[in-house]
């Protein structure tokens, strides 16, 4: 595994990359960085060469600020990860994504599907799920998108290690159908969001992205054009806080779409099971070569 930062028009871009074969770019979501992918990439390293970037503001990526900020939205994180690849002179890429990374993958591929050979999805959080994320029964499990933009946030959850780790402890189980997935990387977790200022990094996602939050669950945000990239959705039956239902609308927004639920996994197939969703992310992209 080799790790290395590049400037991109002035702003560290951390990513590790392994493997060898067609390029997978792998992009992570929140409360995570490029090491959650790592036994995918293990498992993978074979059939695929992978990048696994940092977002900006997570791991390593980005200049170290603890002041809050609203300007590190999906826009600005598609144009650090197609600038990366740019500078690595890579012109033709498949993603994977999740989470905060599902965002970003979907403005790739309306801004450059021709670049795209496409699009995997563990989970994915699309507009197609409008107004039912503030359903009554569903708003204890959005809280934290609230609590996250509230300016001392960081601050009160980087008291100390042992409250950084309760915090990302919670999500990283509740989340998952099966607990315990990240236990044997929780240090490295906590070390990496007591570090540069990534808790804000990460608390600045939901700062960026709440106006257009707040538009789609009030049914006011733009229409977009659907995706025509072939694109694979697998969508974890456990998953509290991504719903496996609400991926009801796929068909609307991804012209080419292969879904479906992923049994016994929650919100993080990628660690939960990493054999069964290396085997899927191998199978889709395999699948299109054929």
């Amino acid at each position: 595994m080799k790790t290395e930062t590049f400037q991109i028009d002035g702003i560290p871009i951390h990513y590790a990359r392994c493997g060898r074969g067609p390029v997978l770019v792998l992009l992570h979501g929140w409360p995570e960085f490029w090491l959650t992918w790592r036994p995918v990439m293990d498992l993978l390293g074979n059939h695929f060469d992978m990048i696994a970037p940092d977002l900006r503001g997570f791991g390593q990526s980005g200049h170290p600020n603890p002041a809050p900020s609203d300007q590190v939205g999906a826009d600005v994180h598609m144009r650090d990860v197609m600038g990366l690849l740019d500078r690595l002179q890579i012109e033709k890429f498949g993603i994977v994504s999740h989470d905060v990374g599902a965002y970003v993958a979907q403005g790739i591929g309306r801004a450059h599907p021709k670049r795209l050979s496409g699009l995997f999805f563990f989970d994915c959080p699309y507009p197609g799920i409008g107004n039912r994320w503030t359903e009554p029964t569903h708003l204890k499990e959005i809280w934290y998108q609230s609590f996250h933009q509230l300016p001392w946030a960081a601050q009160m959850v980087g008291t100390s290690r042992e409250t950084c780790r309760t915090y990302f402890s919670h999500f990283l189980n509740y989340w998952s159908a099966r607990p315990g997935a990240f236990d044997d990387v929780m240090e490295e977790w906590v070390d990496n969001f007591m570090s540069r200022g990534n808790l804000q990094g990460g608390f600045n996602w939901y700062l960026s992205a709440n106006a257009s939050r707040i538009a789609i669950m009030q049914g006011k945000a733009p229409p977009v054009a659907p995706i025509t990239v072939p694109t694979c959705v697998r969508w974890g039956t456990e998953s509290h806080v991504l719903k496996p239902e609400w991926g009801d609308r796929l068909g609307e927004y991804f012209t080419h779409l292969d879904y479906q639920p992923m049994h016994g996994v929650g919100h993080f197939p990628h660690r939960e099971d990493p054999e069964r969703a290396a085997g899927e992310i191998r199978g889709f992209f395999e699948r299109l070569r054929n």
